[in-house]
């Protein structure tokens, strides 16, 4: 998220969509979940939900410590793309609803009738085409290997945060908030640079987790992949 003087953010206010924006991407977002629950109860296992707990908790405190950008604005966290390399797309999503949903409802962090778009921008888009992205990278660049889980969290974390804010832009042009050609320009301007921070603080916890538990990992690095002391299983 990014503060300017336009007000110019992913979590956007209320008022700022109009009616056709704000049913669609409600829509998309109440389907979100609820394939999401769906898929979460038929294919993850019980130890899960701890992790799906301890991921939404760390995300949520993330998300309240803002970085500095030049020129007097701020970004956070999003932990769209963090969530889907430990928790695959569909649990990830969820985590980031659950998220999203609190901050509107008690902290005001995002419009509450604005609440599926920044589900669909931040949880479908940020979530499910950072993590496929991510498999896509790390499954070119070696399944079982550092450099493959760590250059794909960097590439997708970035990319989905540039790709959300777009998104976004666009629904606000689209709404009459804001002409296109400057939501766009603002929106990507901003959200290249939190994409670094992004990208950055994604990668210190994905490298953390790989080296002391990689089997944390969504579709873990596989028995044997890995030196010959560390005996975790993939899931």
């Amino acid at each position: 998220m990014v503060f300017v003087s336009t007000q110019l953010a992913l979590h956007v206010p209320d008022g700022f969509l109009n009616l056709p924006v704000t049913l669609i991407t409600w829509i998309c977002a109440l389907a979100l979940v609820a394939i999401s629950l769906r898929q979460v109860q038929s294919d993850y296992q019980e130890r899960a939900v701890p992790l799906m707990g301890v991921c939404a908790a760390f995300i949520f405190a993330a998300q309240m410590i803002n970085f500095p950008i030049p020129g007097g604005t701020s970004g956070h966290l999003l932990g769209g793309t963090l969530a889907g390399v430990l928790l695959g797309p569909w649990a990830g999503s969820l985590v980031m609803s659950v998220v999203f949903i609190v901050q509107a409802f008690l902290f005001q962090d995002g419009g509450v009738t604005a609440l599926g778009a920044n589900i669909f921008n931040m949880g479908l888009i940020g979530t499910f085409g950072g993590y496929y992205l991510y498999r896509t990278i790390r499954y070119m660049m070696g399944r079982d290997s550092l450099k493959g889980v760590l250059t794909g969290s960097a590439i997708a974390s970035w990319t989905s945060v540039v790709v959300a804010a777009i998104i976004c832009a666009i629904q606000l042009a689209i709404s009459g908030t804001v002409p296109l050609p400057v939501a766009l320009s603002a929106m990507a301007f901003w959200h290249v640079m939190i994409g670094i921070g992004e990208a950055i603080i994604t990668v210190i916890a994905v490298s953390y987790i790989f080296k002391t538990r990689p089997d944390l990992i969504y579709k873990a690095p596989r028995l044997g992949a890995l030196e010959p002391d560390r005996s975790y299983s993939s899931r």
